[in-house]
């Protein structure tokens, strides 16, 4: 994929868009808490931790698909520009996984924050970030 933009000319928005949202599809699999448990340290992935680790995992594979689907050719309608729908897919995570990050649910009691939900974090400000960006290369 080149991901080009307009006129062809690669586009910093879209690539940095397609990184994050792959990385934060990556990261819902990779350690949220960790703890210690009778002689093991137990780590809990973000698919594990319940509906919110799916739904985060779930829009990065929707970040990711909206930009494959641009350099297909397939396009939004104009009412609803992409640098918009990824703006609200990176809101929409970043708001998930503070919930997770201030919250930790009760049956993981023993455990504290990973390293995994931090990147999540990131990843999420981030694909906001990108769809700033990709709004000011669409003026």
């Amino acid at each position: 994929m080149g991901f080009a933009g307009a006129g062809g000319l690669p586009g910093l928005g879209g690539r940095l868009t397609f990184l994050l949202g792959l990385l934060l599809a990556l990261s819902a699999l990779t350690g949220w808490y960790t703890g210690e448990g009778q002689g093991t340290t137990v780590s809990v992935i973000g698919w594990h931790t319940g509906t919110i680790g799916k739904i985060v995992l779930f829009l990065g594979l929707a970040t990711v698909l909206l930009i494959v689907l641009r350099e297909v050719g397939v396009a939004m309608p104009a009412a609803v520009p992409e640098s918009l729908l990824t703006i609200g897919i990176g809101s929409v995570a970043t708001v998930l996984v503070l919930v997770r990050l201030i919250s930790i649910p009760d049956s993981f009691f023993f455990a504290t924050r990973g390293i995994g939900i931090w990147i999540s974090l990131a990843c999420a400000v981030g694909i906001i970030l990108a769809g700033l960006l990709e709004a000011s290369e669409e003026l």
